[in-house]
C-alpha cells in the first residue's frame, strides 16, 4: 500500500465511470474477496460497509466503527494493488477531514457517503446539508492533493421517503446538490424498473451508480439503461453464503 500513486488511483477509479459501459466493481470485505475478484478481471472494487460490518460480528448502519472499518480496508489495500472505494455510511461521526484522511491513510481513493444519519435515529439529512457535507469532503481531498471520488448516495428510494409521485424528482434534485457541491459520481440506491433507471442516467449529470446482483443480473441490462458504474453492495456476499449453505446441508 506504501507505493501506491493515490492521485493516480483515483484518476484510473474515475475513467472507469462510464455511462452506457459501466465499471464494475465488485463489493468486497476482507483479503480474501478482494483477491478473488481481482483474479476475476476487475479492475477495482468497492469495500461495503454492511459485508464487512457482517465479516466481523457487526450490525450494519454503523454498527462498526470508523477505526474498525479501517483496519479491514488496510487489510485490503496490503492485498490487492487496484483502486479502492469504500462506504463510510453516514460518516460515523466524524469530520470530512477524519474521513479523507483515514481513507487515504489506508490506501483508498474513493467513497460512498449516504443521507442517513445512523447516529440521529437514520433521520435524513436534508438536501442542502447532504451537499454541504458533500463538499466538505472534496475540499478535504482537494487539501490532501487526491482528487477521490465521491460518490454521493441518496436513500429516498430505499427508505421511500415522501409520495413515490415526485420521489424520483426529489431524488434528482438532491442529487444534483451533490454534483455542484464535487461528488464525481451518482447514486440513488435501490431497485429501479428500467424506465426510473434510464431516466435517473440520462437527468443526472455524472455517472450513475447502480446496484447489481451477481446472482441473477447483468452487466449489459445495466449498460443499456445508461448506467456508469455497477456494485453489488452485500448482494455477492449473500449468493456465496447461500452457495455455502448449500454445501454445508448435508454435513450436520
Amino acid at each position: 500500500m506504501a507505493t501506491r500513486d493515490l492521485a493516480a488511483q483515483a484518476r484510473a477509479l474515475l475513467d472507469l465511470h462510464r455511462p452506457g459501459d459501466p465499471g464494475v466493481f465488485p463489493t468486497v470485505w476482507d483479503a480474501w474477496s478482494a483477491n478473488l475478484a481481482v483474479a476475476g478481471g476487475f479492475a477495482a472494487l468497492t469495500v461495503g460497509s454492511h459485508p464487512v460490518a457482517d465479516s466481523i460480528g457487526r450490525a450494519d448502519n454503523e454498527g462498526m466503527t470508523f477505526d474498525e472499518l479501517l483496519t479491514r480496508v488496510r487489510q485490503i489495500s496490503d492485498a490487492v494493488e487496484v483502486p479502492l472505494s469504500v462506504d463510510i455510511e453516514s460518516g460515523y461521526g466524524e469530520t470530512p477531514e477524519r474521513l479523507i484522511e483515514g481513507l487515504l491513510e489506508v490506501g483508498a481513493v474513493g467513497l460512498n457517503i449516504e443521507d442517513t444519519v445512523h447516529s440521529e435515529g437514520g433521520r435524513l439529512r436534508e438536501a442542502t446539508e447532504h451537499a454541504e457535507l458533500v463538499g466538505a469532503l472534496r475540499a478535504a481531498a482537494d487539501a490532501a492533493d487526491v482528487p477521490v471520488v465521491i460518490n454521493a448516495r441518496t436513500d429516498l428510494f430505499l427508505k421511500q421517503v415522501g409520495d413515490e409521485a415526485d420521489r424520483v424528482d426529489r431524488a434528482i434534485e438532491r442529487l444534483r446538490l451533490c454534483a455542484d457541491a464535487g461528488a464525481r459520481s451518482l447514486y440513488p440506491v435501490g431497485f429501479h424498473s428500467d424506465d426510473v433507471q434510464r431516466r435517473l442516467a440520462a437527468e443526472l449529470p455524472l455517472p450513475v451508480n447502480a446496484i447489481g446482483n451477481p446472482a441473477d443480473g447483468s452487466r449489459a441490462h445495466l449498460a443499456g439503461l445508461g448506467v456508469g458504474r455497477i456494485s453489488f453492495g452485500p448482494l455477492w456476499q449473500m449468493a456465496i453464503a447461500g452457495r455455502a449453505t448449500e454445501l454445508l446441508a448435508d454435513w450436520h
